[in-house]
């Protein structure tokens, strides 16, 4: 059995969740989220705790164990506090704008990059090098922000691009020069 699968999930005071069979909607202070879960896994809604258990006892079950309450559990701090990833530009002439409800964003291309908003997710851009996509699914979140990073990954030889904040890109050496 799933260590992560057994841990019951606490439901916040603000939190409303309705279950129509494997179907779970989870109503917050930030939003709704809406998931389907797999019939072979067993959600009971007690009080003011989550259980999630298996129905079956094979591979595919137990793997989908852990990973259903860890989805939930996703879903609730979703609705309640929300997620959030942070992209930084470096390079001369890179820079970041708003417009509207979507990004214009400079890379260094022959035109400007746009990026439209999808419902759910919204940017804020603080100077003209620092994005930060938000929102309440922690999967969408993830997604868009990757799709923004892969417009103009960092190189490694000039450290010139579009990072993560945590990410650490180390430094290669160039070419070296003749000696003789």
């Amino acid at each position: 059995m799933s260590r992560i699968g057994k841990l019951p999930i606490e439901i916040p005071d603000k939190v409303s969740i309705t279950q129509n069979e494997n179907k779970i909607n989870v109503k917050g202070p930030l939003g709704e989220l809406t998931r389907e879960f797999s019939p072979d896994i067993k959600i009971a809604i007690d009080g003011e705790k989550i259980i999630i258990s298996p129905l079956k006892d094979d591979i595919k079950t137990h793997s989908l164990h852990g990973l259903s309450r860890t989805l939930l559990a996703n879903m609730i701090e979703g609705v309640t506090k929300g997620f959030s990833k942070t992209l930084l530009i470096t390079g001369v002439g890179y820079r970041a704008a708003k417009s509207g409800q979507g990004l214009q964003i400079q890379m260094g291309f022959s035109h400007p990059v746009t990026v439209e908003a999808v419902e759910g997710i919204e940017f804020e851009v603080e100077g003209n090098t620092k994005i930060i996509v938000k929102g309440t699914d922690k999967e969408l979140v993830g997604q868009i922000a990757a799709n923004i990073r892969s417009i103009r990954p960092v190189e490694p030889y000039k450290s010139k691009g579009m990072k993560y904040d945590y990410e650490i890109v180390k430094k290669k050496m160039g070419k070296a020069g003749k000696t003789a």
